[in-house]
């Protein structure tokens, strides 16, 4: 299945009909599949296959100094997570990956500094920490575009979300699963699930397996060309607009019998606001026909209880 594909160079020029079409596609888009393409996005060639190529050569490090960035108590939000810690909600079935998170550095005198740990400093990796840093800023400012564009399309102020993201709780998170070497329980290498955040931004996975569920409760592989990224949308979003853009559910699937032997490395970008932020369902996305369907929360509080629900916090 080609996901729908918009031109973020559209929203950004200074053509009023087409930065209109752009937020009436990709609202549409969202309304309705929950995952789009996105081109001209703005974050380099250069700058993605160097953030694959380090990551490679971390994964590909004995697992006793990769142990090194796991840092207990830290939820699995900074550092290394080995295998099998995390499942989807729901699942008992340990997902079939590790990973390495990356968060967000405070370079103001927003108080919210406090509420971040620092980031694990690779030291095997040398070009490993400044690449994250300038991929994060890269994916940060795409972000930022597209919710520009997402409230607009609810009827909202176009900056809405900006002082929400400012400083916001956002991961870059680096996963590697590994080749199959024997008979799998499963055909799933990450189990179904929901993104938590607003919006997920993922470039360039290196090998198939990305599958969504459509309306008609059918699973879709989903592919996009080298110079796109995949946006979709997350629960925190879902919320907060009362489920009128869909967070959509997806999964990633074992790769054929003779890929085997392969690695799937993949980088989803995690564009979350700041925990004080409230999800309360916006007052336009409540009507008789659809009434409030979440409790209020924070953001904050929300992170918390889908982070328990997964298996990272105790």
């Amino acid at each position: 299945m080609s996901i729908p594909v918009v031109n973020l160079a559209d929203f950004t020029s200074n053509d009023p009909s087409l930065k209109r079409s752009f937020v009436n596609q990709l609202g549409k888009a969202y309304e309705e599949v929950g995952f789009v393409a996105v081109k001209n996005h703005g974050i380099s060639d250069d700058l993605i296959a160097d953030l694959y190529k380090y990551v490679q050569q971390f994964f590909s490090l004995p697992l006793d100094s990769k142990k090194k960035y796991e840092v207990p108590g830290l939820a699995g939000q900074r550092g290394y997570t080995s295998f099998g810690k995390e499942h989807a909600k729901g699942s008992e079935a340990p997902d079939l990956k590790e990973f390495f998170q990356y968060g967000q550095i405070v370079e103001d005198s927003d108080p919210v500094k406090s509420e971040y740990p620092d980031n694990v400093q690779v030291g095997e990796v040398p070009a490993f920490n400044d690449t994250f840093e300038k991929a994060y800023r890269a994916f940060e400012k795409s972000g930022k575009a597209l919710l520009q564009a997402i409230a607009l399309y609810l009827g909202l102020d176009e900056h809405y979300f900006d002082e929400h993201i400012h400083n916001g709780n956002s991961i870059l998170r680096a996963i590697h699963y590994p080749p199959i070497t024997q008979e799998p329980k499963s055909a799933i290498r990450a189990e179904q699930h929901e993104d938590i955040n607003l919006i997920t931004l993922l470039v360039g996975a290196s090998a198939d397996g990305l599958q969504i569920l459509t309306k008609q409760n059918e699973w879709v592989g989903v592919t996009s060309l080298p110079e796109q990224i995949v946006v979709n949308v997350g629960d925190m979003l879902q919320r907060l607009t009362n489920n009128k853009l869909k967070s959509t559910t997806h999964r990633v699937v074992n790769p054929p019998r003779e890929k085997w032997h392969t690695s799937r490395f993949s980088i989803p970008f995690f564009l979350h606001p700041k925990s004080e932020m409230s999800l309360a369902a916006l007052e336009s996305c409540i009507d008789a026909t659809h009434p409030k369907a979440y409790p209020d929360a924070t953001a904050g509080e929300y992170l918390d209880e889908r982070l328990r629900e997964i298996g990272l916090k105790k």
